[in-house]
């Protein structure tokens, strides 16, 4: 599979994904893309909506009013199999997500919201057939400070990951081209740091693993008063 390849920005085994992390879905290869995310916003990244700015050493996103949509900003990537791992504060905002592209549509994302964590298969096609899918859902309020997101994606099957919040689901659309990664954001402002997007192998231990792990559905925590007035709104047009 072709992908584009960009220069990798290597600061150092902290940035790297952790010998001492346990593979869970995957195996990390060689890395497409790393950056610390404390310069100013530029190429390779592309901007669709809403504000991004350096802000205390940390890419800053905020949602504009005005665009009626929550911001959004992606790499130009076409992924093979990957791992995708990086950390996020909330400053306000009220939801974020890490988003994965299919070649015309959504295709999976980790949406966070102050109170839930959400694991799930995108709608692909929205005016027709095809629904989201989600693989678990969290109540979990967050602690203020930095949280790390990990998403993995060998195949058909998808694993994400938020601190210590782990569900995996698999589907055949997982199975075509892996698009624009990127980052949204609902409301002001939520930061970013430590980004980092490997190349992934499928973990031969993976059936064990999974055997650790919740079910996909098995966690379903409700979209309601329990989630918060976060979660509600997390929903609004954050592609």
């Amino acid at each position: 599979m072709k992908f584009t390849l960009f220069s990798a920005f290597i600061f150092g085994a902290s940035l790297s994904v952790s010998a001492a992390d346990k593979p869970l879905l995957a195996v990390p290869g060689k890395i497409i893309y790393e950056s610390k995310l404390d310069t100013p916003p530029g190429a390779p990244w592309k901007a669709a909506k809403g504000k991004w700015e350096l802000v205390d050493g940390a890419l800053r996103g905020s949602e504009i009013p005005e665009d009626k949509h929550g911001a959004v900003t992606r790499l130009p990537n076409k992924l093979p199999d990957f791992i995708i791992e990086y950390e996020f504060k909330f400053e306000g905002g009220r939801a974020t997500s890490l988003s994965i592209n299919a070649a015309k549509d959504h295709m999976a994302r980790i949406m966070v919201t102050p109170n839930l964590v959400t694991i799930q298969k995108d709608d692909n096609d929205h005016d027709g057939p095809d629904k989201a899918v989600v693989f678990a859902r969290f109540a979990n309020p967050l602690a203020p400070g930095w949280h790390k997101v990990r998403m993995e994606m060998v195949g058909d099957t998808m694993l994400g990951q938020v601190d210590d919040l782990t569900a995996w689901g698999s589907n055949d659309l997982f199975k075509q081209d892996r698009m624009v990664p990127g980052f949204t954001v609902g409301g002001q402002s939520v930061d970013f740091r430590n980004l980092s997007i490997h190349e992934a192998t499928l973990n031969p231990e993976w059936e064990a693993v999974k055997a650790t792990l919740p079910k996909p559905g098995e966690k379903m925590a409700p979209v309601g008063p329990a989630g918060g007035k976060g979660a509600a709104k997390g929903k609004k047009k954050a592609d």
